[in-house]
């Protein structure tokens, strides 16, 4: 091979060197520029990641708020904060959507605090754009997101924000809108319940969304959504536990509560306060003559009779049929007496269709002045609202200081007498227990009811292992309320008061085997049980003299309206009404609790059984008040 060959050999095998290097080189650098862009791409799923990551984590702390007793309120400002500060938003607010006999209005209820906000409110002046009343405007985006249920985003941040304050000038507008970074709004209708509450708006310094941010928000407009309804839904159930259900005024339960703070704060401040006790006169007659739903229309009217002359301190409340307390903070005898005779005055001024004209019979009590024990108080203005009744009805009595003994310590008494005697052998080792329970204080004014309520819940707990704590309270609350439906005097409302803590005593000298039987009854069993009137009334009761107008009540108390009952098969008008009482509430809280040979009856269940007794166990009209009592649920 000659030299020409060789260097043509030597420069085709540098060639294919180079072009060896050049192919490498070009893959090498493919192989670098896939690396960038993957580098590239795995740092914006990384931030997408982060986002998605603090999104949820917004979403798990806004979830734990609405699954807490944090105020409604404070879930609002730690949404709009929360989406503000953590997810990079440049404002944040929620809209409500209002409306007064001057139409549609909007209102902000939530924003976040930012400089932006602030600066606004600064140009604005007084007042700043959370306490204006906003423009609903049927042309601008806040309806038009209503209308199509849908996200909708804009640039027209000057149109916006002018829609919803006409009344500031062009101006104005324009300096809000120079120098600040927001470069569009995204508006999110709010729907809670199928109800339009408002919007949900986010400010955002950029001009497009992605298609994955506009889904967040969605999801987390779903969230407020769930946080409002959530906070409907509290509330409800809050004013139905502490209102009465016909007449929208305060229940017993809640004055009972409110009554007990004012006594706190009295005795800490030394300030006086009233009741004024208010009870609709011939609500039966009107019952009687026009049917129950003109009864409850007379009620209803004396309840807002109530609320139109109310304090906003003042705890109007509804304690039981046709019967009201007003619970007046600060206000001595004279006041309350002013505002007793105008309540009076306004009840018989109205006419109500068909009734016509009712009254009411009034009575006040005033705490320090009169007593300053609670119970005594209650008491205090029972007695005066009937001394009303007594003298002619339609009238206010001021309470007198009390003359005569007690129901309360009569009963207290006659347990102290069983209990501290052993006449009931298998108290024996509860008696000292018991009686330290019912000892009578010093002060005789410290004497209170729940103690006796607690012993006779135990007591009945001895022979019926099912019983609930506090059913002797509901009952005797519920004998009180049927009682004074049939206008029966106080004295025997008392009576009836003590038979029926005492009135089934006499099951604790029967055997337990017997009572807590789940198969039927023998006769010869059934015979033994039949006894516990009589044990009751002449074995326990009657060697205690000052009990001795209760006994009837008790030994009847198993007696039925068509002469079917016993001990002694009396019938009718020979049955005293109050044993009538005792029995057919023995025989609700009876259904309504649950037994060895069966389960507890819901309480439409338990009705029905009882008007099926109707002319049987117990006489017409009295059952007819005894389920009107039950369904509007005043106790």
């Amino acid at each position: 091979m000659g030299l020409f060959d060789k260097f043509k050999e030597v420069t085709r095998k540098v060639s294919e060197v180079e072009n060896n290097i050049y192919h490498e080189k070009r893959d090498y650098l493919e192989i670098y520029e896939r690396n960038l862009e993957l580098e590239r791409e795995i740092a914006e799923r990384t931030e997408e990641l982060n986002d998605a990551n603090k999104r949820m984590f917004t979403l798990q702390h806004i979830w734990d708020m609405m699954n807490s007793s944090t105020p409604l309120e404070n879930v609002l400002e730690a949404i709009v904060n929360s989406t503000q500060g953590e997810l990079g938003y440049m404002h944040c607010a929620l809209i409500r959507k209002c409306q007064d006999e001057n139409g549609d209005f909007m209102r902000i209820i939530a924003q976040s605090n930012d400089p932006l906000i602030d600066r606004l409110n600064n140009i604005l002046g007084t007042p700043g754009i959370q306490t204006r009343r906003l423009i609903y405007s049927p042309e601008s985006v806040y309806a038009d997101t209503m209308k199509q249920r849908t996200i909708i985003q804009t640039k027209a941040l000057d149109l916006t924000l002018g829609a919803i304050m006409p009344d500031v000038s062009k101006d104005t507008i324009e300096k809000i809108m120079t120098n600040q970074p927001i470069k569009s709004v995204i508006v999110i209708p709010l729907i809670a319940q199928k109800k339009e509450f408002g919007w949900f708006c986010v400010f955002s310094a950029r001009e497009e969304l992605a298609g994955t941010e506009m889904d967040f928000l969605g999801l987390f407009a779903k969230q407020i959504e769930m946080a409002i309804t959530i906070a409907d839904l509290f509330q409800a159930v809050r004013e139905q536990a502490v209102t009465d259900a016909l007449t929208g005024l305060y229940n017993r339960r809640y004055f009972e509560e409110a009554l007990e703070k004012e006594v706190q704060r009295a005795k800490r401040q030394k300030q006086p306060f009233s009741i004024i006790g208010i009870d609709l006169d011939f609500l039966k007659k009107i019952n009687d003559t026009y049917g129950h739903t003109f009864g409850d229309i007379a009620i209803k009217t004396i309840a807002d009779i109530l609320k139109k002359n109310a304090r906003s301190v003042d705890v109007p409340a509804r304690i039981g049929g046709e019967e009201f307390n007003v619970l007046l903070p600060g206000i001595n005898s004279e006041g309350a007496t002013i505002a007793a005779e105008r309540i009076r005055k306004a009840i018989e001024s109205i006419e109500i269709d068909t009734i016509g004209h009712i009254t009411g019979s009034l009575g006040v009590a005033t705490f320090f002045e009169h007593t300053d024990n609670v119970e005594e108080l209650l008491e205090l203005t029972d007695q005066a609202m009937y001394t009303s009744k007594r003298e002619g009805r339609n009238r206010v009595t001021v309470a007198q200081p009390i003359s005569e003994t007690y129901w309360q310590e009569i009963a207290v008494n006659t347990f102290l007498d069983i209990l501290s005697k052993n006449k009931i052998p298998k108290l024996k080792h509860l008696s000292k227990e018991l009686c330290a329970k019912l000892k009578t204080p010093t002060n005789k004014n410290e004497m209170s009811k729940e103690s006796l309520y607690t012993v006779a819940d135990m007591l009945t707990k001895l022979y019926n292992p099912m019983h609930s704590a506090g059913t002797v309270k509901n009952k005797v609350l519920m004998a009180v309320s049927l009682a004074k439906r049939f206008d029966l005097p106080k004295e025997e409302i008392d009576n009836l008061r003590i038979a029926t803590l005492l009135y089934d005593i006499g099951n604790l000298m029967l055997p337990q085997d017997i009572l807590q039987k789940a198969t039927p009854l023998t006769d010869e069993e059934r015979n033994e049980i039949k006894n516990h009137p009589i044990i009751a009334a002449r074995e326990i009761l009657q060697p205690i003299s000052y009990i001795q107008d209760v006994l009837p009540i008790i030994e009847h108390h198993h007696e039925n309206w068509d002469g079917s009952g016993y001990p002694n098969k009396i019938a009718a008008e020979g049955i005293p009404l109050t044993s009538q009482i005792i029995l057919i509430l023995d025989q609700y809280f009876a259904l309504i609790e649950p037994r060895p040979y069966r389960k507890k009856l819901s309480t439409p269940d338990a009705l029905e059984i009882i008007k099926a007794d109707m002319g049987k166990k117990w006489n017409e009209n009295l059952v007819k008040e005894f389920i009107s009592l039950i369904e509007h649920d005043i106790v």
